[in-house]
């Protein structure tokens, strides 16, 4: 404890943080936003197919990545509070931070052998990516109040998510010459396969290599984490407590409770929007060849990458001259406007616009509602089972949005019904927002 109270809000300190997110970041890039999806798109589409047999029955490809992935949110809910309880009475975060991290990178690696002979491994290995990434990332989160004073998390965070957003897009670039090019690398098709999906697939391996790898300085230098005194007895089931304490400390403090309120509804809308996105595109867009799809869908999401560093430090900005809630206010109407603005799309270059216009918005708000949240804490040493209790009602969230977009669409048998239907959560986040500074009335 001595330790990290003497370095905290030291450069070094902070940059080691901050760097965690320049070596994970490539997976919610490449994964999650850009190969992966025209990668498993793609396979079908080889094969001629549309359904596969798994589990004793036949599925389409969409529901089924659908399924797997909303079953990974719903492990992530319920493993987070679990280590949140070990690590605290552990008193050794960083453990389970290495953890979480290898297992994403691993799994990444292991996209590499996905076919849809092999389906069933393939999906295990997309499953645990998931779990990997989005732990790894809660835990280090976890990390910003014991490492930063409140007068520097909003700056700190914003470089976080700047340096995740510059990493990602050096080694997305790298990937795009080599699935465009596969010749230039000595890809060639052959093995029952053609070489844009062999280099999609060695992509895949980049980015578990690259996390592995640059994880390395962040693990040099944090700290292990506070050793919370205390019960020694149940630790499994102490996340579980300590959510449960939370939640009863969030009654006594109207600014936090309010807040998080605002934060997992509007949260549904962004984190469901930057699920689907390239789903979007792939399917409403009016593309040429398959070619043209995956060098358009890739360079949207390059055009948010680079723009979102500017939307990042632009918000830090904004947030230091006019105030956090203010700035999340703004940010959300821009959000709930481009929601309306999706619904008339149709050719490519209105998805580029958009793509811009996202990438503005996306880096603040994920920089600026984690910042937000740690100055909004009370004074404690518990922060893991606070940023757990962030990181369970955002992937609740994640569910709750991914599914009710998939049930307007399945209803209305279009997505762009659902773009309007995801405006409503900014619409409700933003009143919330309001209310988040207002003096609490007494009777």
């Amino acid at each position: 404890m001595e330790q990290v109270l003497a370095l905290k809000g030291s450069k070094k300190l902070l940059n080691a943080w901050a760097f965690y997110d320049w070596a994970n970041s490539v997976y919610s890039l490449v994964i999650s936003s850009a190969v992966f999806p025209l990668f498993y798109g793609l396979l079908f589409r080889t094969a001629g197919i549309e359904k596969v047999t798994i589990f004793g029955g036949e599925i389409a490809r969409a529901p089924l990545i659908s399924y797997v992935t909303s079953l990974a949110f719903v492990f992530i809910a319920i493993v987070t509070p679990l280590i949140s309880g070990i690590a605290d009475y552990l008193g050794n975060k960083k453990m389970f931070l290495k953890f979480f991290c290898y297992l994403g990178a691993l799994s990444c690696i292991g996209l590499s052998w996905f076919s849809l002979e092999n389906i069933f491994f393939g999906l295990v290995c997309y499953f645990f990516g998931l779990v990997g990434f989005w732990v790894s990332f809660a835990i280090n989160n976890s990390y910003l109040p014991d490492i930063a004073y409140p007068e520097q998390q909003d700056r700190i965070s914003a470089k976080g998510f700047s340096l995740g957003y510059i990493g990602s897009v050096i080694l997305l670039v790298f990937n795009l010459i080599m699935v465009m090019k596969p010749g230039l690398f000595g890809i060639t098709d052959g093995g029952g396969e053609i070489a844009e999906i062999k280099a999609m697939k060695y992509s895949f391996i980049s980015v578990g290599i690259w996390w592995i790898v640059f994880s390395q300085y962040t693990f040099a230098h944090l700290p292990k984490g506070y050793k919370r005194e205390g019960e020694r007895q149940h630790i499994i089931l102490n996340g579980f407590r300590e959510l449960k304490g939370v939640w009863h400390q969030l009654g006594e403090n109207t600014r936090l409770k309010r807040y998080l309120g605002a934060f997992f509804v509007y949260s549904m809308g962004v984190q469901t929007i930057m699920l689907i996105a390239t789903y979007f595109g792939e399917e409403e867009i009016a593309w040429g060849t398959d070619n043209e799809r995956t060098t358009g869908l890739i360079t949207s999401i390059l055009v948010i990458q680079l723009v979102a560093i500017l939307g990042a430090t632009a918000t830090a900005w904004a947030s230091k001259a006019y105030g956090n809630i203010r700035t999340l206010v703004f940010i959300n109407i821009v959000w709930a406007l481009l929601c309306v603005y999706a619904y008339f799309l149709q050719t490519p270059m209105d998805f580029y616009i958009a793509a811009g216009l996202v990438g503005i918005v996306m880096g603040g708000i994920q920089a600026l509602s984690r910042s937000t949240y740690s100055k909004f804490l009370p004074e404690t040493t518990d922060t893991t089972s606070f940023f757990s209790f962030y990181d369970v009602a955002e992937k609740i969230g994640i569910i709750i949005g991914t599914f009710l977009y998939g049930i307007v669409a399945q209803l209305t048998g279009s997505m762009r019904n659902s773009t309007i239907f995801l405006g409503l959560f900014f619409v409700v986040g933003i009143l919330l927002l309001m209310r988040v500074n207002k003096e609490r009335k007494t009777t």
